[in-house]
């Protein structure tokens, strides 16, 4: 077994003096690269430090909607420096959540399309968070065409073919384990193998069997297997297919 978790957030804030031993002990419990993703500058610069710590794994810098207020004036400025560095492999999570806040549109609207031009720009494949937002993602996406992935994907499985027509990818997390997850299913069902992706949110998301608890890395295999259940494939060609995928779109 050989999984990518292409999304995760390692943070000390989260995991406290568990961080290091635990993202060490990654390799010999199959997990054998992990995308460490940032949220603002200052989690972002955290996940690249880790990043040059171990060499299993990638960072991800970018700023999320619900930290798009407030930013430092020359906030794209320091984004873009900390893409620069070797160990960063895709600008992310960004996106759009109205989950709390709808009336906040024009400003994650503003913060979500400069930072894919600066993907554009530089190269690089975004990471997209979309909550509570689905049209107004689309349209975005649908205007500068990135390379990247829709993670922890929430929509419909007519949104989910949306997405894989534009070329990008699609991620699941351990919401596919859960008892209510009929809508991921169903979205996981019209995403051709060739476009999916394995991750974890963690420390969230665990999946069943840990379902409540703090969520690592090496929890992506319950996930795996669903997923592969899904297919009608085995978890072991699952691991492999979506390993290829990660390969592929982040250039690990």
């Amino acid at each position: 077994m050989a999984i990518i978790d292409t999304h995760a957030h390692y943070l000390k804030e989260d995991f406290g003096e568990d961080l290091l031993p635990l993202i060490g002990s990654m390799l010999s419990l199959g997990v054998e690269k992990i995308v460490a993703v940032g949220y603002d500058l200052r989690s972002s610069l955290e996940e690249i430090e880790l990043a040059h710590t171990f060499g299993h794994v990638f960072a991800a810098a970018g700023i999320h909607p619900e930290n798009c207020y407030d930013l430092p004036e020359n906030w794209l400025q320091s984004l873009e420096m900390m893409l620069a560095d070797r160990r960063v492999c895709a600008l992310g999570e960004i996106g759009l959540d109205y989950h709390y806040d709808n009336t906040v549109k024009a400003v994650q609207a503003d913060v979500f399309e400069k930072q894919l031009v600066l993907a554009e720009k530089l190269s690089l494949p975004v990471i997209i968070h979309s909550r509570d937002a689905c049209e107004d993602t689309m349209t975005i996406l649908k205007k500068h065409r990135p390379k990247g992935v829709l993670h922890c994907f929430s929509g419909s499985a007519e949104t989910a073919a949306e997405v894989v027509k534009l070329g990008m990818y699609i991620g699941f997390t351990g919401v596919l384990t859960f008892k209510n997850a009929k809508k991921a299913i169903a979205a996981c069902e019209a995403v051709p193998l060739d476009r999916l992706l394995l991750e974890t949110d963690c420390p969230y998301m665990a999946p069943v069997p840990h379902r409540g608890k703090r969520c690592d890395s090496s929890m992506i295999q319950f996930t795996a297997a669903k997923m592969a259940e899904i297919k009608g494939i085995s978890t072991e060609e699952m691991i492999e297919i979506t390993k290829n995928n990660a390969e592929r779109l982040f250039g690990l």
